[in-house]
């Protein structure tokens, strides 16, 4: 069965990614996926080094948010352009075959710019559902994958309240069963500390850094 090859990042620049190698080592991927916090710098040198599809959301560090109107003048200059930006939408890829649903931010713990309460995530969630019904009508399923910044509630989170998880999101994964779900948020400062957890049999991934996923067409992950 063909897999796809997909280079995730989140947080961090990692020495790995950001150096002459890049292209020796991950050349054969077949798309980045950016699950955010990360540097538009970053994001350019992955794109030129490796030219292939790049997608992306916004972390809670970023100054500008989808649903904030007062920023929507500073939006187009601040957003990468080399990207495909998913959050808040649902992106289909006819080359890979792969549809993926973005929602970046955090839970609300200042009132930061990208950050959300419950139920401002859960209405972001509820404005994509004719699109999540008309991906199960066209391509016979909902979402390959979950891209998020923040984790699921009491999935890979924690208890301070910068890093709680969205409960919404294990409503969603629930009910539209993806592949996988990938998200950042929550560093990893250690190789010892976990970095996938499962979820109604759906690998939950943290790819803080940098994680290699391995999706089968319409399938299952191999991490």
């Amino acid at each position: 069965m063909k897999q796809l090859k997909l280079l995730c990042i989140a947080d961090h620049v990692d020495p790995l990614i950001y150096c002459d190698a890049l292209k020796k080592r991950y050349g054969d991927v077949d798309a980045v996926l950016s699950c955010g916090d990360l540097k538009r710098y970053y994001y350019e040198f992955i794109v030129t080094t490796l030219n292939v599809p790049f997608y992306y959301v916004l972390g809670n560090h970023s100054p500008f948010s989808l649903e904030r109107p007062k920023v929507e003048q500073n939006l187009l200059q601040n957003l990468f352009q080399g990207g495909i930006l998913t959050d808040g939408r649902s992106v289909y890829s006819k080359k890979l075959d792969l549809i993926i649903v973005g929602f970046g931010g955090s839970i609300n713990y200042n009132n930061g710019p990208n950050q959300y309460t419950e139920s401002e995530m859960f209405f972001r969630i509820i404005r994509l559902l004719p699109t999540l019904i008309w991906n199960r009508i066209v391509h016979g399923r909902y979402v390959d994958i979950l891209m998020t910044h923040a984790p699921p509630r009491y999935i890979n989170d924690k208890e301070d309240p910068c890093h709680k998880g969205f409960k919404i999101f294990r409503w969603f994964l629930k009910r539209f069963k993806p592949s996988c779900m990938i998200h950042g948020h929550v560093h990893l400062f250690s190789y010892n500390n976990k970095r996938t957890s499962t979820f109604m049999d759906i690998p939950i991934i943290n790819v803080y850094d940098h994680f290699i996923l391995n999706i089968p067409l319409n399938g299952g992950t191999n991490e």
